[in-house]
């Protein structure tokens, strides 16, 4: 497994790592060959990979919320990429990448069935939906009334004796590894990127009641972040992915920023997207991450 580094600002960066990307060959692929990019690229995910409520939202089907701008529609763009599908549906949970989901005014097949033989790059945001990871930032903004100085959220969390949040975390774990597995047995010779997710709140002082969650819950949420993505990291290591490390890369960039600072939204939007998910920013920084994963894949291979 590979984990990104941070990309330098901006623009040049980005068009030097396309042109490295056009020069070697990528590792997942057998197949490829010096002189191409991807041939065939497969966007799975939820909905931190659709990308709700950012402009221009696709119609198919129109319940999956799935942006024209998202990250993976940016790196398609940035690669020249011309077969390139997305499946991503907002509310997608590891089943559906082989059961259909049904949205508001239709139906999205199992993302799996985008995937072929000659898919040679996919990309997948995956399991914030099987741990309710949305329910447990507004469970933890309901209860922050209640003791806005404290930590509510983990206290209740915690009253058992163990954590059964962080047990959700625990149980996803064999499920991103199936979807992993469930990737190569279709796609043999893809480069699979297993994307994390975005930095929330800030590591230890938060912004009630800007982001009502309570000050002392603020780094226990930021911690289950933490566990989430060191186990989707861990699944990606096992099963043969790169791990694309947003969230330590978005340090800085929390939903308690300012607008054009902040790559998440607040429980109430700045700018057009859903609550507690990416903006458009966010969104171009993550395909600067997964390009960067890309670029540092095709260099190890060069070497070595």
């Amino acid at each position: 497994m590979l984990v990104c580094r941070r990309l330098a600002y901006r623009p040049a960066v980005l068009a030097a790592a396309a042109t490295v990307l056009a020069l070697v060959v990528f590792p997942g692929s057998s197949d490829a060959t010096i002189g191409k990019s991807p041939r065939h690229y497969v966007a799975l995910g939820d909905s931190y990979t659709a990308g709700p409520v950012i402009p221009v939202q696709r119609i198919d089907p129109i319940g999956c919320e799935r942006s024209t701008n998202n990250y993976p529609a940016l790196l398609a763009r940035t690669l020249h990429i011309r077969d390139y599908t997305d499946v991503s549906c907002s509310g997608a949970k590891t089943v559906n990448m082989t059961a259909p989901q049904t949205v508001p005014l239709g139906i999205n097949a199992p993302q799996f069935d985008a995937l072929r033989r000659d898919t040679d790059l996919v990309t997948l945001t995956i399991s914030g939906n099987d741990i309710g990871f949305t329910e447990i930032i507004f469970t933890c903004a309901r209860v922050s009334a209640t003791d806005p100085f404290g930590n509510p959220c983990q206290r209740e969390a915690t009253a058992g004796g163990g954590d059964f949040y962080a047990q959700r975390i625990a149980e996803a774990a064999p499920k991103v590894a199936r979807v992993l597995d469930g990737i190569r047995a279709r796609s043999p010779h893809a480069t699979v990127l297993l994307v994390g997710y975005l930095r929330i709140l800030p590591p230890a002082v938060g912004c009630f009641p800007v982001f009502p969650v309570a000050r002392g819950d603020v780094p226990y949420v930021d911690s289950l972040e933490q566990q989430l993505n060191t186990m989707l990291a861990g699944q990606a290591f096992n099963h043969g992915a790169a791990f694309v490390d947003s969230y330590q890369g978005s340090l800085g960039h929390d939903a308690c920023q300012l607008p054009g600072v902040k790559w998440v939204e607040g429980t109430v939007p700045t700018s057009p997207a859903a609550p507690v998910h990416p903006n458009a920013i966010g969104m171009r920084e993550v395909a600067d991450f997964a390009l960067e994963t890309l670029t540092d894949l095709d260099e190890t291979a060069a070497v070595g």
